[in-house]
Parts: C-alpha cells; structure tokens; sequence
C-alpha cells in the first residue's frame, strides 16, 4: 500500500526538533506514511491560503503538541483549515517528559496520543 501523505503542524518556535524527528520516522523502510509539507515558519499575508494549499495536498495532519502549542497561532489556524477541508488529524505527544498543551483550536474531545511507532502506524492507519 502507499504511504499516506501527511501535513505536520507543530509549534516552529518550540517543536521543531520534533517535527525533525518524525520526518526520520516517515524515512523508516515500513512507515505507513510519508510527509507531504509541514508548517511554515515565514508569516506573510497570503500564509494560510499556502497552509490551506499544502493541507489539501495530503490525506491527514499530524500535530505536534508541546508545552506551547495552545499559544501557537498557525497551529491553530491549521487545524482549522484541516476539518473545513475534511482532512482528518489527530494530536500527538511531543514532549512524553515534560507538559504538553492541546491547541485551543483542538475539539475538546481530541485526545493527545502517546508518540509511539504502534501508535503512528494505528492512528495512520485509520486515515486509509
């Protein structure tokens, strides 16, 4: 099967080393999933219609959640864009060891999933 193309949202101030490490996991020879774009650090005036362009181009959207996620403007708007364009995400833990924060965009039922290769490959998996 197809690796599925996944947008990472994550929070470019405090997350990067995490998005940095999923794009190695996507390189493993079994990853169900390869990454398609990931969030832009440069603000411009047409940024989230580039957001909008790049979620469109994938089948889900993996966000990074950190200490900081719930200040982190474009993770937000990216979630939103993500569900008005019926891409499905889900949250995943980027900090195991210290305090992550659900995006205030997040749904209140949206859970933030423990970062495990299982995990990726389950919640991947339901995108299919």
């Amino acid at each position: 099967m197809a690796p599925v193309p996944i947008f990472i949202s994550f929070d470019y101030d405090h997350d990067l080393d995490c998005k940095n490490l999923l794009v190695g996991q996507a390189r493993n020879p079994d990853s169900p999933f390869e990454i398609a774009d990931f969030s832009v650090k440069t603000s411009s005036a047409g940024w989230k219609a580039d957001a909008r362009r790049r979620i469109r181009r994938t089948k889900q959207v993996i966000v990074i959640c950190g200490e900081h996620t719930h200040t982190a403007t474009g993770v937000n708007e990216e979630i939103r864009i993500a569900r008005s364009e019926n891409r499905p995400y889900f949250l995943l833990n980027g900090r195991p060891n210290g305090t992550v924060r659900k995006p205030t965009a997040a749904q209140q039922s949206d859970k933030i999933y423990k970062w495990s290769w299982d995990n990726l490959k389950n919640l991947i998996a339901g995108s299919r």
